[in-house]
């Protein structure tokens, strides 16, 4: 079956080529370093043993970080770290510099794995969440190279995909050795598929154990001042937008702006998901008829009505400067995108309908009151009305979103425990 896959894989290289190739026109970095892509780089030279943690791209990473912060306080261990995206290898190296091998993740056929595993030599290799490919876990098994998923989920939409191809999916789960998963109903799935039931392990979330540094705490609270004009305007956040989102979003705000009294009380912080769009979202706003500001400019007017989130890795800090969180990846059929970020900082919720990627932690923050979602410009710009007008409200939600951020909180101890034990 694996050979099978490969020649598939094979087969299709041209299109793949073409689609990086297509990629490449939008966002450029994908041109570079394509040779890390077939395992062609400097082997690497080290005495400590070798962990291989495989993050996709931005948000898997960051989601990591507490997890890489504690691997490195282990002076036995070097992690290399790979990633897909340009946009994760940047904040990749933006973060952790030298501290890490850091290159992009191989295709998983057998030369691209074997070249690569030849010139990292693991001793453990982790992998994010549901970024599993067989020959990878093949290979890895076939070299004796314990492998785990960490924070796993399964949902019900991507379940359906795996098993239209059990004869694969059954196998590479089975080159497992661990599967450390979010949540029972996510661990069954994995079951339902072929992982064995002896290798599920439930440990939680880890993007709950996020932590809220008081140099953080600080710059968000200095751009919230700025932003607000000193507290004198409620400040709305619609983050990790896709596209087709924002214009529902710009409809939304206009809805808002045109009440009477409205035009100067709030500001929209506008965050597109993937950087090649940061220029189109801002053109809209613009046509909009809106005044903008790019956060790139390092710079704020009182008299403009939108600040679009251009730069990487500040999604953080512009949930700090917020009074009302909207996550996207909702409006449209992307899954959603993370609560618990905004959630963190005690910031009522609002989202789209389009949930199946955070399944879980949305009917945690629904159940608790602290998420209301929406499914049309006029829905959101009502719940926007709500919460603006009403104090008591935002208090209220806020403070059922931080509760639910920090009573589930634990998984990174138990995950680093179970790492442990192959180290």
């Amino acid at each position: 079956m694996r050979l099978m896959y490969t020649v598939i894989f094979y087969s299709l290289l041209p299109v793949i080529l073409l689609r990086l190739l297509w990629r490449s026109f939008a966002a450029p970095a994908y041109a570079r370093r394509w040779a890390e892509r077939f395992g062609i780089f400097s082997p690497l030279q080290t005495d400590k043993k070798v962990v291989w943690l495989h993050t996709v791209s931005v948000g898997e990473f960051l989601a990591a970080l507490p997890l890489i912060k504690q691997l490195q306080s282990d002076e036995r261990l070097l992690l290399v770290i790979t990633t897909t995206t340009p946009t994760g290898s940047e904040r990749v190296r933006t973060t952790l510099g030298d501290s890490v091998f850091h290159v992009y993740a191989p295709y998983d056929v057998p030369d691209a794995i074997n070249r690569f595993l030849s010139r990292i030599k693991p001793s453990l290799y982790l992998v994010m969440e549901t970024e599993l490919w067989p020959n990878t876990l093949a290979a890895c098994a076939k070299r004796a190279i314990p492998s785990l998923l960490i924070n796993g989920r399964l949902s019900e939409r991507s379940a359906r995909g795996y098993a239209r191809f059990s004869g694969l999916t059954a196998p590479m789960l089975g080159n497992l050795s661990t599967a450390l998963i979010q949540n029972s109903v996510d661990a069954n799935r994995f079951v339902a598929l072929g992982l064995p039931a002896e290798k599920a392990v439930v440990t939680g979330n880890i993007k709950f154990d996020l932590s809220l540094t008081d140099d953080l705490r600080q710059r968000a609270g200095a751009l919230k001042q700025q932003l607000s004009s000193n507290g004198r305007r409620l400040i709305l956040i619609a983050a990790s937008t896709h596209q087709g989102e924002d214009e529902i979003i710009l409809d939304a705000f206009t809805h808002l702006r045109a009440r009477a009294g409205e035009t100067q009380s709030t500001v929209l912080i506008l965050v597109p998901r993937h950087p090649e769009r940061f220029e189109r979202v801002g053109q809209l706003c613009s046509a909009r008829g809106f005044q903008v500001m790019r956060r790139s400019e390092g710079h704020w007017s009182d008299s403009a009505d939108i600040l679009l989130g251009n730069t990487m890795g500040e999604l953080l800090l512009m949930f700090g400067a917020s009074d009302i969180a909207f996550v996207g990846g909702s409006l449209v059929p992307n899954g959603g995108h993370n609560f618990i970020e905004p959630a963190a900082w005690g910031l009522p919720l609002l989202s789209g309908e389009h949930l199946f990627n955070f399944a879980e932690v949305a009917q945690l923050m629904s159940e608790a009151g602290a998420l209301v979602t929406v499914g049309s410009a006029a829905q959101l710009a009502q719940a926007f009305q709500v919460l603006l007008e009403n104090a008591d409200e935002r208090e209220r939600r806020g403070s059922a979103a931080l509760r639910v951020a920090r009573e589930n909180r634990g998984a990174l101890a138990k995950t680093c425990e179970h790492i442990s034990k192959f180290l």
